[in-house]
């Protein structure tokens, strides 16, 4: 919740976390009931709060046979209880891989669209697990990797992106605070010339 509430503070309108890929099934069968558990408690104690917050709850991935169908259920009750706010957008990547929403954004269009000519950008978001998604700004990276970790491939094409250390169970609001003010820092070209005004101008608290 530091996260979100540190978006909340800075008037963040969209924050995607990653909860669990479709690549972690490969880790031991322990760990992945535990990070099942841990989600679907996660989603029953913070619910009421989002919602009393004004977040809408949303989940981008594979709706698939191995997620527990209990874990799912709890997923459409977050989101259909929250569907009507709009201060924040909170988007939950859970059973979701970058390739994975390609691949399904690839078959969902041709079962559809009948004019390979026809095929642009436009065409292909429209068919992501989220169409709604905007492309994402400010892209960080925890826990001191440096990869992207097969996350948002399609929406970060021009994110900027920042490292920390930080591991995500102790990222805190001034961790957010600190990557909003390095990103103000840059300057946004996307593969032109720096546009004016390109930075966000937010005012970023500080804590003690």
């Amino acid at each position: 919740m530091e996260a979100v509430n540190g978006a909340l503070e800075l008037g963040v309108e969209w924050l995607t976390v990653y909860a669990f890929s479709t690549e972690n099934w490969r880790r031991p069968s322990d760990e992945v009931r535990f990070l099942m558990r841990f989600n679907e408690d996660l989603l029953v104690r913070r619910r009421d709060e989002l919602n009393e917050k004004g977040v809408r709850v949303r989940f981008i991935g594979r709706r698939d046979w191995k997620v527990p169908k209990r874990l799912l259920r709890h997923m459409d009750q977050s989101a259909a209880l929250t569907a009507d706010n709009r201060r924040l957008t909170l988007t939950v990547a859970f059973n979701y891989g970058g390739r994975a929403e390609l691949v399904d954004a690839v078959k969902k269009l041709l079962e559809t669209e009948s004019d390979p000519s026809a095929v642009d950008e436009a065409m292909i978001e429209k068919y992501l697990y989220d169409p709604e998604m905007p492309e994402v700004d400010l892209w960080i990276r925890t826990s001191g990797e440096y990869r992207t970790s097969n996350f948002l491939i399609w929406q970060s094409a021009y994110a900027e992106m920042i490292f920390t250390d930080t591991f995500w169970p102790d990222f805190s609001r001034q961790t957010l605070f600190d990557a909003v003010s390095e990103f103000q820092t840059r300057e946004r070209r996307f593969g032109g010339l720096a546009l004016p005004g390109s930075v966000g101008e937010v005012d970023v608290p500080r804590t003690a």
